[in-house]
């Protein structure tokens, strides 16, 4: 049972091996060149023939590897690769009714595009947690989309609320405040015009200050009219960047 469990084992890191290889090397030639040492090419100075006694496993430096094989595996991992991607492709909004919701609406709207990279939206929101007290934040909606599971909120199971752990948050019955960083938001918190975050990738500065006369280059502020919080405001800031 061991020597079978031996084998198994065995067989496993070599498939492991294989998949690595092949997603390594764009062709069956470049992994034999990767084969062939400068002794083997000074003894018998002929590439060809180096490549072909790694194919047939008398010379090289590792691994054994068939064309055949090479080619079913770089084709296994072009696939798997081309999965996750479709997979990602998947929104958390996709086929949800969202009608009668204008926030939910809003998010839906957002989510492909900051998913990708091409925006990065920052939401306020102000209302009350399950204990009744009131609370408001600024969530960077592109980082908690990559954290977080949002089918419960896109179905009308949870409610989207701000937590402690987003850019910033502040419970005005406890005067507990927090503000984070985020990967796509520097917080620039003791400035005398208020609240400012910096975008990491184009170092745009986003004013959440609603009397500001603008929030910022490449950034629009859209107040959403909304039954279910006491007050919404997306401030949806364009990257620039190709998907």
């Amino acid at each position: 049972a061991d020597h079978g469990k031996k084998m198994a084992s065995g067989e496993e890191a070599s498939h492991t091996v294989s998949d690595s290889i092949a997603t390594e090397f764009a062709t069956y030639e470049d992994f034999l060149d990767s084969q062939i040492t400068p002794t083997d090419l000074h003894y018998l100075e002929d590439e060809e023939l180096a490549r072909q006694l790694v194919e047939l496993g008398y010379r090289g430096s590792g691994e054994v590897l068939k064309r055949e094989e090479f080619e079913a595996r770089r084709q296994a991992a072009a696939a798997s690769k081309l999965a996750q991607r479709d997979q990602q492709k998947v929104l958390a909004s996709c086929g949800k009714d969202l009608r009668g919701s204008v926030f939910l609406e809003a998010l839906a709207d957002r989510e492909e595009a900051n998913r990708n990279g091409k925006m990065t939206s920052i939401i306020f929101i102000r209302d009350k947690n399950a204990k009744g007290q009131e609370i408001s934040g600024y969530i960077d909606y592109a980082h908690r989309l990559k954290v977080e599971d949002f089918e419960p909120y896109f179905s009308g199971k949870r409610k989207f609320l701000p937590r402690h752990t987003d850019l910033s948050f502040y419970n005005w019955d406890t005067n507990f405040s927090t503000s984070n960083s985020t990967p796509n938001y520097q917080v620039i918190a003791d400035n005398a015009t208020g609240l400012l975050f910096k975008n990491k990738r184009d170092r745009k500065i986003i004013n959440v200050d609603p009397k500001a006369p603008s929030p910022g280059d490449n950034t629009t502020r859209t107040p959403i009219p909304t039954s279910k919080h006491t007050q919404v405001t997306i401030y949806d800031h364009i990257t620039r960047r190709k998907a």
